[in-house]
């Protein structure tokens, strides 16, 4: 299968280590930027495509890791010649976007998935499926987090480009939420943001947190850094009517589930579990027919709203009720 990687920054070389050590995948790609695109077929073994049209017609399916801004043009050709596509998350910087291209699935009948890894990290699926089993009761409250350092790259700093913080990361833990909880009806959010000075003190990160209420009645609250220089950390607390479930990447691997009949705690990962092939393997084993997509298009599309209602809310200082594409 020859797999068309349409970008070759930063999640470009992550996507394409790994479809790297993929028997009977090789990967062709482009990008607009000449000297990035050499070193990278040079890294990782590459074909080089003439242009974007080229790479389309050329592939098998189609990988998008450029700039969020970027997406909805190129996944759309994609998705017009029929070739199976990727998209990094966020799916789209704007809901129309994002709508544009889940039409186009539709209507083309071809494969469409976002790529929202941390479906893959094995603790946020392992307590995504003790909280739909039943494990603590009916979720209550839950309480999230993830973030660490700001990011390199200024792409990630320009909001007007990127989203910020609650575009670019929270959207990870918005999609969780939604995956776990259902949908979402009202959204909170507060922010101190990169260059913002208060009180005399200018910040030079971002940070955000953000209430979530969803249809079945759970509140949700996450945590959003780029401004925690003791590294990258993700937890997760969920509170039910019949126990308690806990994970915090920097204190423990395991996730704790306590119930009123004892405490037990489970270690979901394996050193030799890698989210990323895991997740690009699901996808090429879609494309191939065997079985749906893990994440369909829609789902995706969820996400991108519920940060965009987030956004809303910060900017206005007041609850936003998120909206559905048919609203």
């Amino acid at each position: 299968m020859r797999v068309g990687v349409l970008g070759c920054g930063g999640m470009g070389n992550v996507h394409s280590s790994k479809y790297s050590q993929m028997p009977g995948v090789s990967i062709l790609a482009f990008d607009k930027d000449a000297e990035k695109l050499a070193a990278f077929c040079s890294r990782h073994s590459a074909e080089r495509a003439a242009s974007v049209e080229d790479l389309v017609d050329d592939c098998d399916v189609l990988d998008v890791c450029l700039p969020t801004t970027a997406h909805v043009e190129p996944v759309i050709a994609g998705l017009e010649a029929g070739k199976p596509t990727l998209v990094e998350k966020p799916m789209g910087r704007t809901s129309l976007d994002c709508d544009r291209m889940c039409a186009t699935a539709r209507r083309t009948g071809t494969l469409l998935m976002p790529a929202q890894v941390a479906r893959w990290f094995r603790e946020h699926r392992a307590a995504h499926e003790a909280i739909r089993a039943g494990r603590i009761g009916r979720p209550a409250s839950v309480r999230m987090r993830r973030g660490g350092g700001a990011p390199k790259g200024q792409w990630f700093l320009d909001h007007a480009a990127s989203g910020g913080i609650l575009l670019d990361l929270a959207v990870h833990d918005f999609d969780w939420m939604i995956w776990t909880l259902g949908p979402a009806t009202r959204v909170t959010s507060r922010t101190v943001r990169l260059g913002q000075t208060i009180e005399g003190a200018t910040f030079q990160g971002d940070f955000a947190q953000t209430t979530v209420r969803f249809e079945a009645g759970t509140v949700a609250t996450v945590v959003n850094t780029w401004m925690d220089p003791a590294g990258f950390r993700t937890s997760i607390e969920a509170a039910g009517d019949r126990g308690l479930l806990e994970f915090d990447s920097r204190s423990n691997p395991a996730i704790r589930v306590a119930t009123p009949g004892g405490q037990r705690s489970e270690n979901p990962y394996s050193p030799s579990d890698d989210p990323y092939h895991a997740q690009l393997s699901a996808f090429l084993a879609a494309a191939r027919g065997e079985g749906l997509a893990p994440i369909a298009p829609e789902e995706g599309a969820a996400a991108v709203r519920l940060a965009l209602a987030a956004i809303e809310s910060a900017e206005k200082g007041q609850p936003v009720l998120v909206t559905s594409p048919d609203t």
